[in-house]
């Protein structure tokens, strides 16, 4: 293969970040010069080195993207192939730390030169060591916990748009979220959101046990690309060598997606739906499937931000997104849409980790707030509204007030309780068509308008 004691000075043509170099090719059965996803130093006239990644590979003509930017690059500058791919920093001491999206440290602390690698962008676990998910991981967000539980080694997106505070949702769960550690993804961010994570990590006293991977807004879009497969790895590591339950957040992969785009037009791949190139499914599932409960080990969970461009759950990304993960929250008009939002998973720990009534409060609770909107619309359309259709408008008020506010930050247990004594507030014990037995068990009479 190629190494740094080979260089080549034959570029073809430089394209926005990415450089193509052609190369020999190699005779049949020989060992090949360069392969996919290695790493290169490019070095141009004014002696500054610059890294670059192998995308792709025609005959021998090898396209690289560059991570530091080619302004100021020429085709009379050197190429030396490294020999492997990306690799990050892995050890307890990335904990607390912040990295850009070529692995730097980027923070105020000291390097990190001589700490262990680890290859990014690695294969999916093998099935075989996969267990079945059961474990529920509490986050105190009632929406969250009651409704739609987390489920460790789950994979699911928080849909959103523009505007909304999905970023502040996002990190809330990161700080609430019973996790060992929490592994950092920000793909595209203005400086005020990255100062806000990283703050909001700080100040909850989390930071000791969080690993941040930022690419800014401001930074190459090529380093935005190795941002998932770098916080992935470093999160595989933790899970598997160290047994760690390990929740990974990722945002915005909208933004993620939007960077495959212009590097591929660049590359002059042919585009399908929108401009985004016919693999944008597999390379998400790629990321995505990371997500693992290991047969031996701790865990993998990915909670990632997808913004949908004109709300529009049509558009390629999350369209995508919905065919490869399990489940969605939906965040519009600054709560979580009960309706929309989906956990697949939570059959697996409601009622198996949970108490014995979360099935039954569950289902009820959304039958009633159901009810409610109903009941806001009659009454929206000057409609005669019944004595029940007043006992639902009570309840949504107090549903939205007690559950559905961001700001609300409960446990389940507490959740539970809470509802019950919502439902006794608005409704007899006949009214709630529930088991019985739970119904005796839970349902505090003294406080029922029966």
């Amino acid at each position: 293969m190629g190494s740094q004691q080979t260089s080549y000075h034959s570029i073809e043509e430089i394209v926005g970040d990415l450089l193509k170099l052609r190369i020999p090719v190699p005779e049949a059965g020989a060992e090949p010069l360069v392969r996919l996803n290695d790493l290169a130093v490019v070095e141009g006239s004014d002696n500054q080195s610059r890294l670059a990644q192998v995308i792709d590979i025609k005959a021998g003509l090898v396209t690289m993207q560059v991570l530091d930017g080619t302004k100021g690059l020429a085709t009379d500058a050197s190429v030396s192939f490294l020999g492997h791919p990306m690799q990050v920093t892995f050890s307890d001491n990335v904990l607390g730390r912040t990295f850009n999206g070529k692995g730097k440290v980027i923070d105020s602390g000291p390097q990190l030169t001589f700490d262990a690698k680890v290859e990014i962008a690695g294969p999916t676990v093998n099935p075989m060591r996969r267990v079945l998910a059961s474990q529920m991981i509490r986050t105190k967000v009632p929406m969250i916990d009651v409704f739609n539980c987390l489920v460790e080694s789950q994979k699911i997106p928080i849909f959103s748009v523009s505007g909304e505070p999905y970023n502040r949702f996002l990190a809330r769960i990161g700080i609430q979220a019973d996790a060992d550690i929490i592994v950092f993804g920000g793909m595209g961010l203005v400086f005020d959101d990255f100062y806000f994570f990283r703050q909001s990590f700080e100040d909850a006293g989390v930071l000791a046990r969080t690993v941040m991977f930022v690419n800014q807004a401001s930074d190459s879009i090529v380093e935005r690309l190795l941002v998932p497969d770098m916080a992935l790895a470093v999160a595989e590591r933790f899970a598997v060598e160290e047994g760690k339950r390990v929740l990974v957040l990722l945002t915005d992969m909208t933004a993620y997606a939007d960077a495959l785009k212009e590097v591929g037009i660049a590359n002059e791949r042919v585009p399908s739906n929108r401009g985004y190139m016919g693999d944008l499914y597999s390379q998400l599932a790629r990321r995505y499937e990371k997500a693992c409960d290991y047969t031996k080990g701790g865990s993998v969970t990915i909670l990632s931000v997808t913004t949908m461009p004109g709300n529009e759950v049509s558009h390629p990304v999350p369209d995508n997104t919905g065919y490869i993960t399990e489940g969605q929250f939906y965040l519009h008009n600054g709560v979580l849409d009960p309706f929309g939002s989906l956990s697949r998973l939570k059959q697996h720990v409601i009622g198996k980790q949970t108490r014995e009534d979360h099935s039954q409060v569950m289902n009820t609770m959304i039958r009633f707030y159901s009810g409610a909107v109903e009941a806001e619309q009659k009454q929206a359309m000057a409609f005669e509204l019944s004595d029940y259709d007043r006992q639902l408008l009570k309840f949504g008020k107090l549903f939205r007030q007690h559950f559905m506010e961001l700001e609300v930050s409960m446990e389940l247990e507490e959740a539970l309780d809470l509802a019950w004594k919502m439902m006794a507030d608005c409704f007899s014990a006949e009214q709630l068509l529930m088991k019985q037995e739970l119904v005796n068990k839970y349902f505090p009479r003294s406080e029922a308008n029966a």
